[in-house]
């Protein structure tokens, strides 16, 4: 089992329900291949680098998941069938960068309950 990481951007003109079915369908075929998810970020509505196909913003969403190798190429087959993803990158992680992806997903998490704390307070 190898730790990989995806990003994708989906078309700007989507409704945030239509984003999360976009986002649930590439879990689903990460699960159903036998991948199991470790993370999920939903980026949400960023500006592009640069224009893709006429558009200027995209729906980022970011993946962590653990799994084979062949999972990869099901799931870029997968972005590449589907006309709602401008782009994707899918990449697998060396034991450095899965320490640091877990290093940030704990910052991250302390970040949150240290918000919901202070609002509770207030």
């Amino acid at each position: 089992m190898n730790h990989y990481e995806t990003v994708f951007i989906l078309t700007p003109v989507l409704s945030d329900q239509q984003m999360k079915e976009a986002v649930e369908k590439f879990e689903k075929v990460l699960t159903d291949n036998g991948a199991s998810i470790v993370n999920e970020e939903i980026w949400g509505l960023r500006k592009l680098a640069y224009p893709i196909q006429k558009k200027s913003t995209g729906f980022y969403s970011l993946v962590e998941f653990d799994g084979d190798p062949t999972i990869v190429k099901k799931l870029e087959t997968a972005f590449r069938r589907d006309e709602r993803v401008l782009r994707f990158l899918v990449f697998r992680l060396d034991k450095y960068a899965a320490e640091y992806a877990e290093k940030r997903r704990s910052n991250r998490a302390k970040a949150t309950t240290t918000v919901t704390e202070e609002v509770k307070e207030n």
